[in-house]
């Protein structure tokens, strides 16, 4: 089902599209930002949201916490906002303080994409593209992007892939805020959490970019190679949880693992586990979304390419080249116990 969702400032309309049925996994997809806005599963204690949603166009145009977007050209932090490439340096929109954070002021999660393809039986699937054109934010080449949206069964897919016709820096993502509870203002500090990761990066201050160095998570509080609570210890308890105020790190993600992370929450019985071939993944435990969105809790899973990546040669490069193709494949399974 596709439904007007209002319009842009400009008078461009943008359209709610909703995938799969009322009694089984569903999503609604906005073609502003590629925004997931909702995202329910039927359980014994009735239908669950299982994502933070906000109301209208106009709450999502005011969002400043990329509430399920489609993050680009690149997910989290480049460094000073800059990096070189080819002997050339190349200035980026600095939307974080001195930083550029997720794609800029216009990233990917404030564009309209458009619909190239919608089909509801017997696959429920969805077709976004969208054009991010050279230069801008600051990037070089113009980058054709596509967003393949599907459902199939107790599973949302996501396939990402992007082509440029120049070499530039691409690490796309998607930002939904998960609380299994069904209910936006109960605190997901008991939602249960594994990361099959045996390092984490950390970071060198509040700005949160990486310092370089890959770091064992044995004996410290970013060890979650085991289900366990989120809620994380007293912030003086180690410098990496008061420098980010808790949770806001990337983990490198064993190269033999079962999935990227695990999620469960005891109260409603919803567990999902996310697949992806990301090298890495950032874990956002949303302290600072209260700032954005009074009374609401959450968190973010968001499988990536290292931040900073451009500017450390000790990280593994996330370049595209010029006529290669791009591609990602997120998958997030559900079950309800």
């Amino acid at each position: 089902m596709m439904r007007p969702f209002g319009n842009l400032r400009d008078a461009r309309a943008v359209d709610a599209i909703t995938l799969g049925a009322a009694d089984s996994l569903q999503a609604e997809v906005l073609t502003y930002g590629g925004i997931l806005r909702r995202l329910t599963i039927p359980t014994r204690g009735g239908v669950k949201d299982l994502i933070l949603t906000l109301p209208d166009l106009t709450a999502y145009l005011r969002d400043t916490a990329f509430l399920g977007v489609i993050v680009g050209r690149f997910a989290n932090r480049i460094a000073q906002a800059r990096f070189e490439l080819g002997g050339r340096e190349y200035r980026l929109t600095a939307n974080d303080g001195p930083n550029h954070l997720h794609g800029g002021t216009q990233g990917f999660g404030k564009r309209l994409w458009r619909v190239l393809a919608l089909q509801r039986a017997p696959r429920p699937q969805l077709l976004l593209g969208l054009t991010s054109a050279d230069g801008e934010e600051g990037y070089p080449g113009t980058l054709d992007v596509t967003a393949e949206i599907r459902l199939e069964a107790a599973e949302l897919r996501l396939q990402l892939e992007a082509r440029c016709d120049a070499t530039t820096p691409v690490s796309l993502t998607w930002h939904p805020y998960f609380n299994f509870s069904g209910q936006a203002g109960h605190r997901i500090d008991e939602h249960w959490l594994r990361l099959p990761a045996s390092r984490y990066l950390p970071v060198r201050d509040s700005a949160l970019i990486p310092t370089g160095e890959v770091a064992d998570v044995a004996g410290t509080p970013f060890d979650f190679r085991s289900l366990r609570p989120i809620g994380a210890p007293a912030l003086e308890t180690h410098p990496q949880l008061r420098n980010a105020g808790g949770y806001d790190h990337c983990w490198v993600l064993d190269a033999e693992r079962d999935c990227d992370a695990e999620l469960q929450c005891p109260e409603s019985g919803v567990t999902m586990r996310l697949r992806s071939e990301r090298p890495a993944i950032q874990f956002y435990g949303g302290q600072t979304l209260p700032g954005a969105h009074p009374g609401m809790s959450a968190l973010c899973l968001e499988p990536q390419d290292f931040p900073n990546a451009v500017n450390e040669p000790g990280f593994p490069p996330a370049l595209l080249p010029a006529g290669k193709t791009w591609r990602s494949v997120l998958r997030y399974q559900f079950s309800v116990a």
